[in-house]
């Protein structure tokens, strides 16, 4: 152990911020005015301020509505009047309403017709909307929504791309205090109904198709389901993406969007519901988490406008669809004003680098994606900066999955050496982040920068005790604003106390491995409930993935332990090989001797056998312990929803092996 006298030597950071960008970060300007109106620390930078947010939580939330102007139409009576955890009450007495926040700028003459959205296709340039046009489409599609009966409380829905209308539609159901809900238009009909008829909506905003690849794909038959197996609809809405007259009964979205009208926020109680989310759902019903109105809108404000530090002077593109929690985090950019990017159209198309090329077309300040996007381009040998002016970019963040430290180093190297990498971990969960970026932190490679503001993130050993610099299991053990208020159809709470509580009554457990380092920053492993534990050393799948995926052969990979009745230990690594590769005898000494010199000699997988591909989630995560109930011989239609699932017929794959293997 190190003595107090001589602490261990700090790692070298990848970047570091200079003085000039820690003075101008909001998050500096916010500890300083909270010093001097709440007694938040004046010194020690973000590690005090962030001490400071978890030990007195009611006073750094107060703080954070008083810093962003909260406008609470009605004075709340506590900032926390609860703390149980599930059951935390927030803001009790409170009244507001979130699109009238996400909207605010329009109110603002200088700043009205400059763009709040960018909206960019596989076909065409950025098609600017603006501040005033927003607002003023919501306010007509409000009053339309009002008109056909809508309340607040009533669910809407929406099977859209990643377009202008989706945003207004979300702003419009929020502003009458509807409970807005999404699918991507990728989704098939049975994944949607899975969501959609949980939640019983009474209107479907509908595409008649969309655009990927350089290929239109024709949704008129999944509308015509959707519409037959949703009885509870009160109206359909269709939007001609593609250019088709709308179907008979519905309702074309240019007549209920192109009134002059005022909008009319609905002034609903901080807990209110705003949406519902769906978790990846890959055995049984999607779990549909409801969060609210006010819980929202404190923890974007902080995550976007502290954290991510936007302002109106930025442009803010994350690669996403409706169907993922990224997409809502999105549109919250405009709580900052924000110009928010909208891409709809292929990750990849037309080639693996042109995600880079939105970042360029449209300015983007801050570009998110995925962590499996950024180690595509490095393995296809995108060279972003060579291809591409990156100039605006002053930060690319991603998610999904931990990025590797190759990627960290790739970014470095290929984007921009003076480059702000914050790799963020969170869930649909919370549709926010537990860790990850600080504008006024070191990046160390592989790490995420530090657990966020207001969050008491611990790693907790099995007794549920909390340990540094060893994994364990991440918890929260105090109430974010953004946590679930409930799920859907739970009327006693029992699923969702099942969900993050059942291992530590009364503290969330998110269901990661994770380490804190001694320097305040946080690695993520994988999921815990996958995790690989050979003879008492528990590893995530993430970390075996980041070494074999280096191998320019594998394309993807996927490893599962499985416990066997005998008490023994089978843990198979199955690889989707690279155009042209062969999984022969020299492949596996290879991907063996990567895991055991990189990694551990316990974690080399008992057999390598080649796949034709990994199954994901609908939302692109890979598909871990349905594929292990797989194995252990559960039936195909009780391991995994199958509207769930990007692709089938992959699991069918996994289940011959378990009957080989029976």
């Amino acid at each position: 152990m190190t003595s107090a006298a001589h602490p261990a030597p700090q790692p070298e950071p990848l970047w570091q911020p200079d003085s000039d960008r820690i003075a101008a970060a909001r998050i500096t300007r916010f500890q300083a005015w909270a010093a001097d109106r709440y007694g938040a620390p004046a010194e020690g930078g973000y590690p005090a301020l962030h001490r400071w947010s978890v030990a007195e939580l009611d006073t750094f939330w107060q703080a954070v509505a008083d810093w962003f102007d909260i406008r609470f139409s009605s004075p709340y009576e506590a900032v926390l009047a609860d703390r149980t955890m599930p059951g935390a009450q927030w803001f009790p007495g409170a009244t507001l309403n979130y699109a009238e926040h996400a909207l605010r700028t329009a109110e603002d003459s200088a700043r009205a017709e400059t763009p709040a959205l960018l909206h960019v296709d596989e076909t065409h340039e950025p098609v600017e909307i603006s501040w005033s046009e927003l607002r003023r489409q919501v306010g007509s599609l409000a009053a339309e929504l009002r008109a056909l009966g809508v309340r607040p409380g009533d669910r809407v829905s929406g099977y859209l791309p990643n377009v202008p209308q989706a945003v207004t539609a979300l702003l419009a159901s929020a502003a009458v205090g509807a409970v807005w809900t999404s699918c991507a238009p990728d989704f098939g009909a049975r994944s949607v109904l899975d969501r959609f008829q949980q939640v019983e909506p009474v209107v479907l905003f509908t595409v008649d198709g969309y655009r990927y690849g350089g290929k239109e794909h024709d949704r008129t038959d999944v509308v015509a389901e959707l519409r037959r197996e949703l009885p509870t609809l009160r109206a359909v809405v269709h939007i001609p993406l593609l250019g088709t007259p709308a179907p008979e009964g519905t309702l074309e979205w240019s007549a209920l969007t192109s009134a002059d009208t005022e909008p009319v926020f609905e002034q609903v109680p901080f807990d209110h519901p705003l949406w519902v989310l769906y978790s990846s759902g890959t055995t049984g019903l999607p779990k549909a988490i409801v969060q609210s109105q006010g819980g929202i809108l404190l923890e974007h404000f902080k995550q976007l406008g502290l954290h991510c530090d936007l302002g109106p002077e930025d442009r803010f593109f994350w690669y996403t669809s409706t169907g993922w929690m990224m997409w809502n985090f999105l549109v919250s950019g405009l709580l900052t004003g924000t110009t928010v990017v909208l891409y709809d159209g292929s990750p990849g198309f037309p080639d693996t680098g042109a995600q880079w090329g939105v970042a360029e077309r449209t300015g983007a300040t801050l570009f998110g994606t995925s962590a499996a996007y950024v180690m595509a381009c490095r393995k296809a040998e995108v060279h972003p900066a060579r291809e591409h002016d990156l100039s605006r970019v002053k930060c690319v963040a991603t998610t999904g999955s931990p990025l590797p430290p190759d990627g960290f180093r790739w970014l470095h190297d290929e984007v921009r050496e003076d480059l702000w990498i914050a790799s963020v971990s969170g869930g649909t969960d919370v549709c926010s982040c537990f860790a990850g970026a600080v504008p006024t932190l070191p990046v160390h490679i592989g790490e995420l920068q530090a657990p966020c503001l207001g969050t008491d993130l611990q790693a907790w050993d099995p007794q549920g005790r909390a340990v540094t610099g060893e994994v364990g299991e991440l918890v929260v053990t105090n109430p974010m604003p953004s946590m679930p208020i409930r799920f859907w159809n739970d009327p006693d709470g029992g699923r969702y106390r099942d969900s993050y509580f059942d291992m530590f009554p009364g503290v969330w457990r998110h269901g990661d491995w994770i380490t804190l380092t001694d320097h305040g920053s946080v690695i993520i492993h994988g999921r815990s409930d996958s995790t690989l534990n050979r003879q008492g050393v528990r590893m995530g799948s993430a970390d075996i993935y980041e070494v074999v995926e280096r191998l320019p052969e594998i394309r993807e990979s996927l490893v599962i332990g499985l416990e066997e009745p005998d008490g023994g230990y089978w843990m198979p690594l199955f690889v989707h090989l690279a155009e042209g590769a062969v999984l022969d005898e020299s492949l596996r000494a290879k991907i063996k001797q990567a895991i055991r010199e990189q990694l551990s000699p316990r974690h080399v997988p008992d057999e390598i056998i080649e796949a034709p591909g990994v199954p994901h989630t609908l939302t692109g995560k890979r598909i871990e312990v349905p594929v292990k109930r797989l194995l252990q011989g559960t039936a195909l239609d009780k391991a995994v929803n199958p509207g769930s699932v990007d692709n089938l017929d992959l699991l069918r794959f996994y289940e011959d092996i378990a009957r080989k293997r029976a």
